[in-house]
């Protein structure tokens, strides 16, 4: 492994200091010293204990509840950088938040996703490294170089451990098909897809399922589980069509409001995420809860943006 020196520095801010302390080790590196505090009145205090000169800088921040306390975080974090004179800052964000609000959908919608990605340029990001972002086209919302990684085959290599001859793949709607077909291709076994409606944000209605479940154990795959109302009614449904085993994944684990209590009673022989977002008590909350690492992914992505050599290798 390369010796970083003086010229490679890592900060995080508060969300996640556990995933940022993995990849330190997978880089054989230490943390920036710092301190993160807030005024009387709330506002964030950033304070940045050793040089950063001329060193090419990742900040590792999830966007995670609570949202906009993370977001501001990183900001600041960012804009003491700059004005340190670091050399070039690198945004890492394994979970990109406010990314939901992609386009107009509606009159007098905003478009919060191009807003934290002009935030986050105009207070001094030069890179961005993410991972699963919502929907694909957020990268084309940047101005700067986007590194976009996929979680999918961290999945793959945990399930690939299985016997796959009886597996199914689901995509559980028909945004998720590109990601799952994908996810399936890699696993060598079939795609299913469910076709759900949404009436309103965070509810879910399951209306029809589009392929071969019946008798089958099958791997919901989606970027994110947020109040788990789509996996939950979708592991139900497939039940309801004859499905053997359900295996619920999903990239980033934010499990709101009433997600765990769903998720314990759903029909789900596993729950398969990613450590992308911390997950405080949830393993103990929840005994069928499988996390799996990306400090790996993300090391290795900073290791080759540090070196300036290609990254499209970890997207495939």
């Amino acid at each position: 492994m390369t010796t970083y020196g003086e010229k490679m520095k890592i900060l995080t801010g508060n969300c996640h200091p556990e995933l940022a302390g993995d990849i330190c080790d997978y880089l054989g590196t230490e943390l920036v010293s710092k301190e993160i505090g807030r005024f009387q009145d709330g506002e964030i205090s950033v304070k940045i204990e050793e040089t950063v000169r001329g060193a090419d800088v990742f900040v590792i921040q999830p966007t995670s509840p609570p949202v906009n306390e993370n977001l501001m975080e990183l900001l600041v974090m960012i804009d003491a950088l700059r004005r340190a004179s670091a050399r070039r800052i690198t945004a890492v964000v394994p979970y990109y938040g406010y990314a939901r609000q992609d386009r107009k959908a509606r009159p007098r919608d905003p478009i919060t996703a191009k807003l934290v990605a002009n935030l986050l340029t105009t207070a001094g990001a030069r890179r961005l490294l993410s991972i699963d972002m919502h929907a694909p086209q957020i990268q084309g919302f940047f101005d700067i170089p986007v590194d976009h990684l996929y979680a999918f085959p961290i999945m793959v290599e945990y399930f690939a451990e299985m016997d796959l001859s009886n597996f199914t793949a689901v995509a559980p709607d028909i945004g998720s098909v590109r990601r799952v077909r994908s996810f399936a291709r890699h696993l060598n076994i079939p795609l299913a897809i469910i076709d759900k409606r949404r009436p309103q944000a965070n509810v879910a209605e399951v209306m029809n399922i589009i392929g071969e479940v019946e008798n089958k154990n099958v791997i919901l795959f989606d970027d994110i589980i947020d109040t788990a109302g789509t996996m939950t009614a979708a592991a139900r449904a497939l039940k309801a069509a004859g499905a053997d085993r359900v295996y619920a994944a999903g990239s980033h684990a934010l499990f709101s409001g009433p997600a765990v209590e769903r998720l314990r009673a759903a029909p789900l022989e596993k729950i398969v995420v990613t450590n992308s977002i911390p997950q405080d008590n949830h393993g103990e909350e929840l005994n069928n809860l499988e996390v799996l690492s990306i400090a790996p992914l993300l090391g290795e992505a900073i290791d080759r943006i540090f070196k300036d050599v290609s990254v499209s290798v970890l997207f495939k």
